[in-house]
């Protein structure tokens, strides 16, 4: 896809963030990936990673030693992919989790929706200029924001219909111009309960900070864990604001210079992840 011919993407219309609370000293924070490290994209593919934002993750991670994870909706590969750091990433709203580079992807055992399931959320896909069909380990996700609010009604009809075929295994989530199927069993809540029973997380205050439906598991885990769940658009207004915030709380120079990142242990919980899930980088 040659992301030059992307129409441009306009800025959602949020309301000024209001004074967001500072970062507790023992914290262990929880971040969200599309629309609250980065700004939402036409596209998964075309989102754009400001330069400074990798040096401030890094030494963030370090002031809170190691305590630091992006929980998001993607594959754990995407997150290598925009976020080429020794941090711990949780992929697939919470089925991947890995706590360091060298350590395996691990995760619950999760059912598979049927092939006819995917087959049909393709052929609506094709009716809808614009819409698009992305593939997950344990799920896909129909996006219809390039298609209209048509194609988005259509896709909720369709996978609301696919789901209520296995009720017990499988939910439907909403996102930003997006409903996508997901295996019941895992969430940013589990993510976040999973790491918070291990080091370098267990005994901190836990923070969530998230942009949309998905992530209100999480941020209600780390509220009910006595911390706090913090929604981008009322506690900060941006995403811009938000790595602002993050700067500070990481004492990161003006011009995002941080260490070279180094590498940090991880313990495993979960069953070792299929060599399919394992992130190529």
């Amino acid at each position: 896809m040659n992301r030059t011919h992307l129409p441009p993407m306009p800025p959602d219309d949020l309301p000024p963030g209001a004074s967001p609370p500072g970062l507790p000293p023992a914290a262990a924070l929880f971040l969200d990936f599309d629309g609250t490290l980065v700004e939402i994209a036409p596209v998964p593919d075309a989102v754009r990673v400001p330069p400074g934002l990798l040096p401030v993750l890094d030494r963030l991670a370090r002031r809170l030693e190691g305590a630091l994870a992006v929980v998001s909706g993607r594959p754990i590969a995407d997150l290598d992919r925009f976020l080429p750091l020794p941090i711990v990433k949780v992929g697939d709203h919470g089925a991947t989790l890995r706590l360091g580079p060298a350590a395996p992807a691990i995760g619950p055992n999760l059912p598979l929706p049927p092939p006819a399931w995917r087959a049909r959320a393709a052929d609506l896909a094709a009716r809808f200029p614009g819409m698009l069909l992305e593939d997950k380990a344990h799920g896909f996700v129909l996006h219809y924001r390039l298609a209209g609010p048509e194609a988005g009604e259509a896709a909720r009809a369709l996978l609301s219909a696919l789901v209520a075929e296995d009720p017990a295994r499988f939910t439907l989530l909403s996102a930003r111009k997006a409903w996508e199927v997901r295996p019941r069993g895992v969430s940013k809540a589990s993510a976040v309960a999973a790491l918070m029973a291990r080091p370098p997380f267990a005994g901190r205050v836990p923070v969530f900070i998230g942009d949309d439906a998905t992530d209100e598991e999480g941020m209600a885990a780390a509220r009910a864990a006595g911390g706090l769940g913090l929604r981008l658009q009322e506690a900060f207004g941006t995403p811009a604001r938000l790595r602002a915030w993050l700067a500070a709380a990481a004492g990161a120079p003006a011009d995002g210079a941080a260490p070279p990142p180094r590498a940090r242990a991880g313990q495993a919980g979960w069953r070792a992840a299929a060599p399919d899930e394992a992130p190529p980088r």
